[in-house]
């Protein structure tokens, strides 16, 4: 794990700030959401990127009962169930 030499403390409110040079170095914008993670004693945050639930895939992403499924997923699971659909 590589040090940024930034410390920074938690609010009251157990809310931190991010410094502008960290925000602009990982395209973290306004108003975008981060996961967080839990690694031993660590706390990791990541830029939330929307994957698809079955196979990860970032691409061709519809959305479904509020999760999101990759077109791939979809033919994939058509064809488990015996149908054949065309790409689309």
């Amino acid at each position: 794990m590589k040090s940024t030499g930034i410390v920074r403390k938690v609010d009251e409110l157990g809310r931190i700030v991010l410094p502008s040079e960290l925000r602009k170095t990982m395209s973290i914008e306004e108003k975008d959401s981060l996961e967080i993670f839990i690694e031993e004693s660590k706390i990791i945050l990541r830029k939330y990127e929307p994957s698809c639930i079955f196979t990860g895939n970032m691409d061709n992403l519809v959305e479904y009962k509020g999760k999101k499924v990759s077109k791939e997923a979809i033919i994939t699971l058509a064809s488990l169930a015996g149908l054949h659909i065309a790409e689309f």
